[in-house]
């Protein structure tokens, strides 16, 4: 029996999601033949989500995320935060 209380960064664990909800679609995008980075980059400054295969769902994937946070985790991410 633990007898210590975890603490929980739900901003992390969001962050973390986030993250392995966009490997998922890379790889979907990458393995139907697109350069996912020109997909990626292509939705995110229009919100277009026919940037975005339907193949794997890979679509309603990047849809369950909100543009804002997508941006925000990459950014995090690459600042090592």
């Amino acid at each position: 029996m633990m007898d210590k209380t975890s603490i929980f960064d739900v901003a992390a664990l969001r962050q973390e999601l986030i993250l392995i909800t966009l490997n998922e679609v890379i790889s979907s995008l990458e393995k139907k033949g697109y350069k996912a980075e020109n997909q990626l980059v292509g939705y995110l400054l229009t919100g277009d989500v026919a940037y975005i295969s339907n193949y794997e769902n890979a679509r309603e994937k990047i849809k369950s995320l909100k543009r804002e946070e997508i941006l925000l985790a990459l950014i995090n991410s690459y600042e090592g935060k």
